[in-house]
């Protein structure tokens, strides 16, 4: 479950609900490619800005649609008591693993970092994998604290949110990292743009935001990789670039959204409010992005 390609996606809204249809569509794209997991309600997956109630309701969905590939939830929450009650639910609708990411209003210090997930893991029946995502949470792990976090009861997995641009220093990095963490803990990377650089460099998983909407192309540039066809994945990649841009640009989020509502895939507006997919020239631009992407 914590290795090869693992696909998120959206979790669209309809006057403030989760819109069942165009969630159950998109599942059913994801699950025709034969991923190797899916990562329901994660930051594509609007976790943050659905109620307990909503966030069960899409892992029981996906849990059911996902059929034999294993599926993942976030329990992310500001209050840790809340992180419990939201892993209890997740084990209930039978997810297989859980991610969590270090959510809080107030900046965070390692060691509350540390003790978070130590009072969360001991709760767990299931894995979980540690999701390092600085942007989105203002906390940035130092790898001194992911090795120690690695020895706790159900860590399964880490997902870096920042790899080295310079291939030898991010493969060094890796490299250290896993010898050091706890034996079976493996290493993924998030962020599109740079997961075929985290591949070549070690990482075992490709956490796939964009996958929850290119499953098959995406798949196969992971699986590339992990076979030692870089040079496809490397092909594969170029196609997505200005996609990667978008990402830089406007957020992964936004983005995601855009192109799903532009693919006819999900109803607009299909985010929570405030937010909004794009508009204008950015959205007319990238429209013709995905129609170019799709002729390849």
């Amino acid at each position: 479950m914590f290795s090869g390609f693992s696909a998120f996606p959206l979790t669209p809204l309809k006057n403030g609900d989760i819109d069942e249809t165009a969630f159950t569509g998109l599942l059913q794209i994801i699950t025709a490619a034969e991923v190797d997991s899916i990562g329901v309600i994660g930051s594509t997956g609007n976790y943050a800005y659905l109620t307990r109630a909503q966030r069960y309701r899409a892992t029981e969905i996906a849990v059911e649609l996902a059929g034999s590939i294993p599926v993942m939830s976030s329990i992310g929450a500001v209050s840790t008591d809340e992180v419990i009650r939201l892993a209890n639910d997740a084990q209930k609708a039978g997810v297989k693993g859980v991610m969590m990411a270090p959510v809080s209003y107030q900046k965070l210090t390692s060691e509350e970092v540390f003790g978070f997930y130590e009072r969360v893991t001991g709760e767990l029946s299931v894995p979980l994998y540690i999701y390092d995502n600085p942007a989105t949470t203002g906390f940035s792990f130092d790898d001194e604290l992911l090795m120690r976090l690695s020895f706790l009861p159900n860590v399964s997995s880490v997902k870096l949110g920042f790899l080295e641009t310079d291939l030898s220093l991010a493969t060094q990095r890796i490299g250290k990292l896993k010898a050091s963490f706890c034996e079976g803990v493996t290493l993924g990377i998030s962020g599109d743009g740079r997961a075929v650089r985290g591949l070549m460099a070690g990482c075992d998983v490709y956490y796939s935001a964009l996958g929850g909407l290119y499953p098959r192309e995406l798949l196969e540039m992971a699986h590339s990789v992990l076979r030692g066809d870089v040079q496809r994945a490397i092909d594969l990649n170029a196609l997505f670039e200005p996609i990667w841009a978008y990402f830089s640009q406007y957020g992964s989020l936004r983005t995601i959204a855009s192109i799903a509502e532009l693919r006819g895939l999900v109803q607009s507006p299909c985010l929570p409010s405030p937010l909004l997919s794009l508009t204008g020239e950015d959205r007319t631009m990238l429209a013709q992005i995905i129609s170019k992407l799709e002729l390849e």
